[in-house]
């Protein structure tokens, strides 16, 4: 495959991402800098991508070196890997690849081969994207009118009884009572039924408008909007934000304060975080020259919710790993199973109930250099293939001095983010 960089035209510039990856492209983006994707070159095994990613021709026409737009401005992949460690994960290459730097940056990529296109989205209509030139690319990524809200009939049902999962944390509880584990993360699953199918292009735009600096992300069916950074890799630097330790917002900043300060005394939130903190801290440890991190979480909020958070950030040795290595060693982070890591998720099989699948595992984009970020897959949807229906879990840490219906609450708040984005008024 062969793939030419060229810089966006002003038209190309002005699109906001998600108006390219629309209902049916690809996603990550945070705070407008990111990618979006469509049409489909390649579509393989995470633990592939980086092979194929590297056997791709870059050819650059935007007149400047490559590294002075940013790492990934070029062919990338958006991938995930699932939560259960070792599972498959997959990982897609756009035919066409819009990336948007900090800095104002835009270029666009356009990926083809000597034949034409492998193409399984049904986008290729033969008009010239298979040499990179003509108007295939910018017909692909010419904006479509913003969605219209439409009053469609939805249900709400819960697929985990809510006594199985008040059960699995007494049974974390007592486990971690027991010294047994430290801690484990039990969740449960909600399905919605739309009377129709749910418009992604629209959740996109919902879940920019309420969770903005989160990690937004689309691919296939898997939609969402993480603030937990899993890792991020950088040239040489490298960079993790877990998050572990939730309490409520109530909409008035000095109630909000009051809240987040009695989240950060809280014992029970701070032995949860320090779980995760530890586990990436040592994790990361062996690939770095050194590895900073400061001593007290700070609070990260978001539209409904606060976590307690820690900033890691390192300069990766030499030969430095690919960011897909990291995801590997870091997947499941504690802040969705547990520690120690084997015994905590050997409890979840047995108590929770719940087929988590992706959730709980990773998703990102990464390049042929190592490069790429990848978040925590939470807040977020997996939507049936004819998008009728959408499965959604929410769960929490639990330490010794957990209370299952606390517990139970802290779900409930945790599912908003995403219901507020899936069901319109």
């Amino acid at each position: 495959m062969r793939a030419v960089i060229r810089r966006a035209d002003d038209a190309t510039r002005r699109l906001d991402l998600n108006d390219i990856a629309r209902g049916d492209g690809y996603l990550f983006v945070r705070d407008g800098v990111g990618f979006a994707g469509r049409g489909v070159a390649a579509r393989v095994p995470f633990d592939e991508a980086p092979d194929v990613l590297s056997s791709i021709e870059r050819v650059d026409e935007t007149g400047a070196p490559i590294a002075r737009a940013g790492p990934g401005c070029g062919p990338i992949g958006f991938g995930w890997v699932p939560f259960q460690p070792g599972g498959t994960g997959e990982v897609v290459i756009p035919q066409v690849i819009v990336a948007k730097t900090a800095d104002g940056a835009c270029t666009v990529t356009t990926i083809h081969d000597g034949s034409g296109i492998h193409d399984g989205s049904g986008i290729h209509d033969g008009s010239g994207i298979h040499d990179g030139s003509g108007p295939a690319a910018e017909e692909i990524l010419a904006g479509t009118a913003r969605p219209v809200p439409a009053a469609d009939r939805y249900t709400i049902e819960p697929v985990t009884p809510i006594e199985v999962y008040l059960a699995a944390v007494e049974a974390a509880r007592e486990a971690v009572r027991a010294g047994r584990i430290q801690k484990a993360v039990m969740a449960r699953e909600i399905v919605v039924r739309a009377s129709r199918p749910i418009d992604r292009h629209g959740v996109l735009h919902r879940l920019k408008a309420a969770f903005g600096s989160s990690y937004r992300f689309a691919i296939d069916g898997l939609l969402g909007a993480s603030p937990e950074l899993l890792v991020a890799v950088d040239g040489r630097t490298v960079t993790s934000y877990p998050l572990a330790g939730t309490a409520p917002r109530a909409g008035d900043p000095q109630r909000d304060a009051e809240i987040g300060q009695a989240l950060i005394a809280s014992t029970k939130n701070q032995v949860e975080h320090r779980c995760v903190i530890d586990m990436v801290h040592d994790t990361l440890l062996p690939w770095c020259s050194y590895l900073d991190w400061k001593p007290e979480p700070s609070i990260v909020a978001v539209a409904n919710v606060q976590h307690l958070g820690t900033r890691l950030e390192g300069q990766l040795s030499s030969p430095r790993p690919h960011v897909a290595t990291l995801v590997r060693a870091l997947t499941p982070t504690p802040a969705l199973g547990g520690h120690p890591g084997a015994e905590a998720l050997a409890l979840i099989a047995e108590v929770e109930g719940v087929e988590r699948d992706i959730y709980g595992g990773a998703v990102g984009w990464l390049d042929a250099d190592g490069n790429g970020t990848f978040a925590v897959v939470i807040r977020c949807a997996q939507l049936s293939p004819d998008a009728t229906t959408a499965r959604l879990h929410a769960g929490g840490g639990i330490v010794a001095e957990s209370d299952p219906l606390a517990e139970l609450a802290e779900t409930q708040a945790k599912f908003q983010a995403m219901l507020s984005a899936l069901i319109r008024p």
